[in-house]
């Protein structure tokens, strides 16, 4: 028998890696709903469905390797990054999924829920309040009306797969929807700002840097707190609290 590997797992969800064959355990049938029906609609690559039965779903594995991961240098080529930008446009430009995603909240539930989340990260010395300052202000150009856009609305780079300089499939779609296209390239690119300019030569015109940039301390504020709580390391270098530091 293969030898089973976690990908990742927390309370909510867990993926596990048996050979080619990985197994999605969800506590929440309604994301994995979202997911199959989203990889089917979706006008890029994505894994092939072998089967369901709640909560698990099996999807066969992508060819290649993932762009990175968060906090770590990527080694993909910048042809590769651009090729991402294309596929990333490609999800942005196809007829929109009728169901709204975590990309779509609108702006007074992103400002409430951002406040409280900055209210905490100072209250519990988390942060320093300069620091949640800072980027809360610079959050604000986030916050704005937005076209919607079908969107995969978890867009992390540990999510694009990449064989040399051919993008091969993206992976976990539970959070697809209609939403905010800059909120996944400012998800795709968070913590690899220097590869922003790659994956906009892919993507095309039409991107506003400094709402992409607003996003990264938007989506950094709101993350710590979920992060700590399930067991990851938002201080981690490279991680999101890196990328508020440097917003600074």
């Amino acid at each position: 028998m293969d030898e089973v590997n976690v990908v990742v797992a927390h309370s909510e969800r867990a993926t596990l890696r048996v050979g080619d064959v990985f197994l999605k355990v969800d506590a929440d049938q309604a994301r994995i709903d979202v997911e199959v029906e989203a990889m089917a609609l979706a006008p890029v690559p994505t894994p092939e469905v072998l089967w369901r039965k709640p909560p698990v779903l099996a999807i066969a594995a992508l060819r290649g390797t993932t762009l990175g991961r968060l906090g770590e240098p990527s080694t993909a080529s910048p042809t590769a990054w651009s090729a991402a930008g294309a596929a990333i446009r490609k999800v942005h430009d196809a007829p929109l999924p009728p169901w709204p995603g975590r990309a779509g909240r609108s702006r007074d539930e992103l400002t409430a829920e951002l406040d409280g989340e900055c209210e905490w990260l100072v209250t519990n010395g988390v942060l320093p309040a300069d620091l949640v300052t800072r980027n809360r202000r610079i959050a604000e150009a986030a916050l704005r009306p937005w076209t919607p856009a079908f969107t995969h609305g978890d867009l992390q780079i540990a999510h694009v797969f990449v064989d040399g300089d051919e993008i091969t499939g993206i992976i976990d779609w539970s959070e697809a929807g209609q939403g905010d296209a800059l909120y996944d390239l400012a998800t795709f690119t968070l913590g690899q700002e220097e590869r922003l300019g790659d994956v906009i030569a892919g993507y095309g015109t039409d991107v506003d840097v400094e709402v992409v940039r607003a996003w990264w301390s938007l989506r950094s504020l709101l993350a710590v707190r979920w992060l700590a709580e399930h067991g990851f390391d938002p201080t981690a270098p490279g991680c999101e609290v890196d990328v508020l530091k440097s917003r600074m």
